[in-house]
């Protein structure tokens, strides 16, 4: 076997490792976020945002995030000859570093602006709540099977 030759179900793992490893940024960004926002404005619209943050999120999973999982893993179930890097397509990668660097700038853009750090967090917190749901869901269907 070739050493960049691999296995589908190692590619579902490469797949749900850096979807998790999704999860794990965006929620710890957003809760220091809602932390900076709560410094400058200890107000119960930061519980508000928070709130507003999963809610988004969990209607982001159902009609983006779980199909887009479901896709993936479909995608990779159908690989003849599976290749290490071939987890993703090239395009999530270019789409991903778009995202992360967007992401960077508007929270840089935020500090110190109450009503830009809360919108900032409730956008990181839909997304990573978005990721980790979708993952949850594609555990209990057996889908990384």
């Amino acid at each position: 076997m070739n050493i960049i030759n691999t296995s589908q179900r190692t590619l579902k793992i490469l797949a749900m490792i850096i979807w998790l490893m999704g999860v794990a940024i965006l929620i710890r960004k957003s809760g220091a976020l809602f932390s900076e926002a709560y410094a400058l404005n200890p107000s119960f619209w930061v519980w508000i945002a928070i709130l507003l943050g999963v809610l988004l999120g969990a209607i982001k999973t159902k009609y983006i995030f779980h199909k887009s999982c479901k896709k993936n893993i479909a995608r990779i179930n159908a690989l003849e000859t599976p290749k290490l890097w071939q987890f993703y397509r090239p395009q999530f990668f270019l789409f991903l570093a778009i995202v992360i660097s967007l992401g960077a700038t508007l929270s840089w853009m935020a500090h110190g602006n109450f009503p830009f750090l809360l919108i900032v967090a409730i956008l990181d917190l839909s997304i990573g709540t978005a990721l980790l749901l979708s993952s949850l869901i594609c555990w209990r269907n057996k889908e990384f099977a």
